[in-house]
């Protein structure tokens, strides 16, 4: 994991003040076209992004969602994990830096190692997985950098502007993110 000299970030829980900033994040096409959103523009309202925030605080929606911010607590995206699989120990990661201003300069690789490290340890994890489209080059270049591994191509797993499109699964190992850390930290 090449990670050194990442930013400071804070993950924190999500609250009703984050809404905003979710839907503003929400109504940008260049933000949104790698996540999987409804067909529709804006793909939520200010309501519909309030609810989905408040179900994520409740813990109703099976989603694990926190805030990220940056070294001076400016609210900056989000990361999550989700599809959790209690019995074979593992969960997909989602994570999207919706301040554009951030973009490219670590904040996502340092959100992601700060919620791998909570999933690994205290969710007791073994895999935390991804799927990411087959076109997001930026995105897989981050998470191979990271440590992700390939696992496979989810052949038409996702459609988006009308066409099905090809995801690439990405996972870590609890193992492999401790040995990592360590051989960092050495």
């Amino acid at each position: 994991m090449k990670t050194n000299n990442l930013p400071i970030v804070q993950l924190r829980e999500l609250t009703l003040a984050d809404a905003e900033d979710r839907y503003q994040w929400c109504l940008d096409k260049e933000l949104t076209k790698h996540l999987n959103m409804p067909e529709k523009y804006p793909p939520f309202n200010r309501e519909e992004t309030r609810n989905w925030i408040n179900m994520c605080i409740n813990k109703t929606n099976g989603y694990e969602q926190k805030a990220i911010l940056s070294e001076e607590g400016k609210h900056i995206g989000w990361v999550d994990l989700k599809n959790m699989d209690s019995l074979n120990k593992h969960a997909e990661l989602g994570i999207a830096i919706g301040d554009k201003s951030y973009w490219g300069k670590g904040f996502g690789l340092a959100a992601m190692k700060e919620m791998l490290s909570w999933g690994f340890n205290e969710l007791d994890l073994n895999k935390i997985w991804l799927r990411v489209e087959v076109d997001n080059d930026k995105a897989i270049k981050s998470y191979k950098r990271m440590g992700y591994v390939e696992e496979g191509i989810l052949r038409q797993d996702r459609l988006r502007n009308g066409e099905f499109v090809d995801r690439l699964r990405m996972s870590m190992l609890r193992k492999a993110f401790f040995q990592m850390i360590n051989d960092k930290n050495e």
